[in-house]
């Protein structure tokens, strides 16, 4: 027996690519930290919230690797020999990933009230009709 794979169905011609992009996604770690929420703000544009408390804006990165928008987030050490008596307030690092379908771009990223806003537009498609010409062979 036979799997069929996405990228190997004979009506799916091109798709190999969204078969990997499923099998990064799945890869991705399912971590909750830090959490986020993701929105649908119009009918072409979303927005991605991160709960950053505690990381300033020179702590976080933002950048779109294939397709891919990963935000990270790395405190700097205080080397200020405080002595802690109890630590609850863990000074970790960070890394989530999104992946972004084709069209959808990154737009501004706000920090406000330790929330990391990253707006996200999708390009409005246009409506194309191709008319292939068959020539004699």
């Amino acid at each position: 027996m036979t799997k069929l794979t996405l990228g190997s169905h004979p009506y799916l011609l091109g798709f190999e690519q969204l078969e990997r992009l499923l099998e990064r996604t799945a890869k991705s770690g399912n971590e909750g930290y830090p959490p986020f929420n993701i929105e649908q703000t119009s009918d072409w544009s979303y927005r991605i919230t991160l709960a950053v408390a505690g990381f300033a804006e020179e702590d976080l990165a933002i950048t779109v690797e294939d397709r891919q928008l990963v935000i990270r987030g790395r405190q700097k050490e205080d080397g200020d020999g405080r002595i802690f008596l109890h630590r609850g307030i863990a000074a970790r690092q960070f890394q989530r990933s999104f992946v972004l379908a084709d069209g959808v771009e990154v737009g501004e990223a706000i920090m406000e009230n330790g929330l990391l806003h990253v707006d996200l537009t999708r390009v409005q498609p246009e409506a194309v009709v191709q008319t292939i010409r068959i020539k004699k062979g």
